[in-house]
């Protein structure tokens, strides 16, 4: 048999369920809130990632001559290269969403991977070369173009295949080859210093005279380019993000600078004992 409450354990009742209701109630709220959030959240990066789109390069093989037997395992190792510099160009597009500014791309990216490629395909060149006719105008093929799905990473229209090609020394290097660039100008480049390459005049052993001309000429090319990123260095103070001057400035020159040497190296190798290590003097520092 049921018994009824008295009139005040109903109204604390009422009271009590009213109050768990409230509870509940405001949980459904909170829960819906943070659903939402997330939804936001997850719809944002679905659309940031999609936005980079990728990177398109020509391709090298099928513009190569026919390769001596001599020379195809350095250059298929070469060809290889070529395409784990697109994959990891393609890594850092996707790693870099919204990092630096309407250039970053060009910068940061597109410009240190044709560094990287004129390096490569000269080394293709090279290695035909010691025993048939050496390919010319390789070069021509390391600009690479970004195929973008949206606006770039800095928010501006990604740059079209025709500013790309042209663009190509306006570079920044992958900041994982920056050797003992290190942090340096990792505040930005508000206090601009000055950037300081170890001497590779010093480092050449003899230079037959046959390699003297074109030893010379790179030498002088190793100066300007510490003269343009000096230059550059002081053309950008306030623009870019913390990692600014190592991505667009000392990473780039690095590349560069690797080219160089490379090429001083193989003009003395064909005439006498090619000097190595050279690579070892590429990077170059932000004295501050």
């Amino acid at each position: 048999m049921s018994r009824a409450l008295p009139k005040y354990n109903k109204r604390r009742v009422a009271v009590i369920g009213g109050a768990a209701a409230l509870a509940l109630t405001g949980a459904v709220v909170v829960n819906s809130a943070l659903a939402g959030e997330t939804s936001k959240s997850s719809g944002t990066n679905a659309r940031t990632l999609a936005s980079p789109g990728t990177i398109s390069c020509p391709d090298v093989a099928s513009r190569l001559p026919a390769v001596p037997a001599s020379a195809k395992a350095e250059v298929d190792r070469n060809l290889a290269l070529l395409n784990t510099q697109i994959a990891e160009a393609n890594k850092r597009l996707v790693d870099t969403v919204g990092q630096g500014g309407p250039n970053f791309v060009q910068n940061a990216i597109l410009g240190p991977l044709k560094d990287k490629r004129v390096a490569t395909v000269n080394r293709i060149a090279t290695a035909i070369g010691r025993t048939a006719a050496k390919p010319q105008g390789l070069d021509a093929l390391a600009p690479c173009a970004l195929n973008a799905g949206g606006a770039d990473a800095g928010g501006a229209a990604a740059p079209s295949a025709t500013a790309t090609q042209g663009a190509g020394n306006n570079g920044n290097g992958n900041a994982g080859n920056n050797g003992n660039a290190g942090g340096n100008g990792n505040t930005g480049n508000a206090g601009v210093g000055t950037i300081s390459c170890p001497d590779v005049a010093s480092r050449l052993p003899a230079v037959p005279a046959s390699a003297k001309a074109e030893v010379d000429r790179n030498l002088a090319l190793l100066n300007t380019q510490i003269a343009e990123a000096n230059k550059r260095l002081v053309d950008t103070v306030g623009q870019g993000g913390p990692n600014f001057v190592q991505n667009a400035i000392l990473g780039p020159l690095k590349d560069k600078r690797v080219a160089t040497v490379n090429r001083i190296a193989t003009a003395i190798g064909r005439t006498a004992a090619k000097p190595q290590g050279l690579d070892a003097l590429a990077a170059c520092t932000l004295n501050k």
